[in-house]
């Protein structure tokens, strides 16, 4: 069957799929071989030599990774996609793919705390330097720019301060110096926003927070051209290993059947809440993209569909006002992760950002009473009374 012309939400349920053909089964199979019968000499050696199609070793691919592979690339408007163990064996992989010691990055200051990490210290270690601007502004980004720069990496939104990142600005500057693009778009998922359409040329995701949806799997994707995906599979993940494992692959293609269908709730409850905590004499200030107060709402109007389901907020009192709404909610969680079903609380100061110094976290507009909150999907009207209880307390 041709999806191509399909929407979003019967992509999410049929993209990449058929009825199984030995059963007749509509629900895809759960593959759990980790080898695959090749046929014949002949086969086995076309297989290998890249002539002919087939499973290997699950290393190599599995059926069941196909096919999310195959749903995430049609939910982003992209010829190919490669799934991984998790969203930093994606970024680790797509990264590693291009650079290499004595190349040089440029890379978003507002950034998941993880991949901050990664880029001013692992790979610092392998030579390779990273330069971190102010993304908000592409022209930070035009002057970072050196002779050895191989990669520009954003996020957008970026976590946990919501930032955005003007795409096809940036998607621009890049073409023009032959730089690649890479941007993460976990927070806004692809139903919300697809970065390739701005023209960048890879995206990459965490699939255990939006697509897996139910805060029971976890694994990563990169989405990109097929020359791209395949340099990805056959190098840096093959021999590094940063596979997913069928059953998470599986959890995931269940979840990403109603990814349409929860964003939209994710949306409107995250609108609704923002809206709530910028009226409350405790919040110092609300930062959520369809907010009309965000200093980039216009840019969020002109490439996001949706806005999605993180709100971060700055509480007056600090550090120990933070503590105490962590203390005194019930219905949200204390927890870190995003995209579940729940809505889960956190203080990034002391939990995801104390692997950073403080100058570096204030850096990325982490300051002491910073709340980030991933909204769920439970009653609008019960999450803000739980928020509000939490705000009173003493």
């Amino acid at each position: 069957m041709d999806t191509t012309r399909m929407g979003i939400h019967t992509l999410a349920i049929h993209a990449g799929e058929a009825p199984d053909p030995t059963t007749g089964a509509l629900v895809p199979p759960l593959h759990l071989a980790n080898t695959f019968f090749l046929g014949s000499a002949e086969d086995g050696a076309a297989i290998f030599a890249g002539e002919k199609d087939g499973f290997v070793y699950s290393r190599w691919g599995n059926p069941t990774v196909a096919l999310l592979e195959k749903r995430i690339a049609a939910l982003e408007h992209a010829p190919a996609a490669l799934a991984t163990a998790s969203g930093m064996a994606a970024i680790s992989t797509a990264i590693l793919n291009i650079v290499r010691a004595g190349d040089h990055v440029i890379a978003a200051q507002a950034i998941y705390p993880g991949t901050y990490h990664l880029f001013a210290n692992e790979l610092r270690a392998l030579g390779i330097e990273t330069t971190f601007v102010d993304a908000t502004d592409p022209q930070n980004i035009a002057r970072a720019i050196l002779p050895n720069t191989k990669l520009i990496y954003l996020e957008s939104p970026g976590n946990p301060i919501l930032t955005l990142c003007d795409l096809s600005a940036i998607a621009v500057i890049a073409r023009e110096a032959k730089i690649i693009s890479i941007t993460d778009n976990t927070f806004a998922t692809p139903i919300n926003q697809q970065p390739l359409d701005f023209g960048i040329d890879v995206v990459v995701h965490s699939a255990t927070k939006y697509f897996g949806g139910h805060g029971d799997a976890v694994g990563g994707v990169i989405v990109g051209s097929r020359e791209f995906i395949k340099q990805c599979a056959n190098e840096p993940l093959r021999f590094f290993g940063g596979i997913l494992s069928p059953f998470n692959a599986y959890l995931i293609l269940r979840g990403i059947q109603t990814l349409p269908l929860r964003m939209e709730r994710h949306n409107a409850n995250a609108r609704a809440i923002a809206q709530f905590l910028q009226t409350h004499r405790a919040v110092e200030w609300v930062a959520y993209p369809g907010l009309p107060s965000h200093p980039q709402y216009a840019l969020a109007q002109k490439q996001m569909r949706g806005f999605g389901g993180m709100v971060c907020f700055e509480l007056k009192g600090g550090i120990n006002s933070g503590a105490r709404l962590m203390n005194a909610v019930k219905l949200c969680s204390l927890a870190v992760s995003l995209g579940d079903t729940r809505t889960l609380i956190v203080h990034p100061a002391s939990t995801t950002h104390s692997v950073v110094t403080r100058a570096e976290r204030i850096a990325q507009g982490v300051s002491d009473g910073l709340v980030r909150l991933s909204v769920g999907l439970e009653d609008v009207e019960d999450i803000i009374a739980d928020l509000e209880r939490g705000l009173e307390k003493k």
